[in-house]
């Protein structure tokens, strides 16, 4: 029994991570978002939520300076203060941010956002089992080779998902009528957007497939697609 007590810790840390991690998710995005009122965007939203049969897709700011966009474990989709001003200031189009939505959106519809959550427990739980059990071999080493296989792992995950949900952005942009180009233009843009802060990782670009790997996973969709 003693020999499976570090896979049952870990079991029941995931599990009080998952619930501890859904409410400081929820508490700091509440007081920290207000809903997106401007008209421009309003006009792109309702044609994404018309394609998709809803009366509305209802779009939070989030008071952070990051560029950056995310989906909830609850569904809701946030964009950040700083990708909101670089809408502001003319440097990324209507469009470009409609193509932000869709693919927050499909993060909601393929169920990645509470997944996610999920993950990160699962993976943290993992962690640390891991290092209780290579401690008892390789002490001290143990701890690196943990977090370097979960952090792999996390990764791996994260990136399929980016594909996914570009791939169902690119749908929705297109019948939405507004087509798979200004997803395209925000990704060409991406590396300058999020330059700011020197020697931070982008938020947009951690864990996410090479901007130019994902512009031609679209270019050889909507290859597919005129063939179809």
């Amino acid at each position: 029994m003693l020999k499976f007590t570090p896979i049952l810790l870990a079991i029941l840390y995931a599990l009080v991570m998952y619930r501890v991690s859904v409410w400081r998710t929820h508490r700091d995005l509440d007081a920290r978002s207000t809903e997106l009122a401007d008209p421009e965007l309003k006009r792109l939203t309702d044609r994404l939520a018309a394609a998709l049969d809803l009366r509305r897709i209802p779009v939070y700011v989030y008071e952070v300076d990051p560029v950056n966009g995310l989906a909830a474990p609850d569904g809701r989709i946030f964009i950040t203060r700083g990708f909101y001003r670089k809408f502001r200031s003319g440097e990324v189009t209507g469009e470009e941010m409609a193509s932000v939505i869709a693919h927050e959106l499909g993060h909601v519809a393929l169920g990645h956002a509470r997944r996610r959550m999920i993950d990160f427990s699962g993976q943290n739980a993992l962690r640390t089992a891991l290092i209780l059990l290579l401690n008892r071999f390789i002490p001290f080493v143990g701890v690196w080779i943990a977090n370097f296989l979960t952090s792999l792992l996390a990764s791996r995950l994260s990136r399929s998902d980016e594909y996914e949900a570009d791939e169902y952005a690119a749908a929705l942009l297109t019948k939405a009528g507004i087509g798979v180009e200004p997803q395209k233009s925000l990704f060409r843009k991406l590396d300058a957007l999020t330059q700011n802060r020197a020697g931070v990782v982008p938020a947009w670009l951690m864990s996410h497939p090479k901007t130019d790997e994902r512009i031609a996973a679209l270019e050889a969709l909507e290859a597919r697609w005129t063939k179809a």
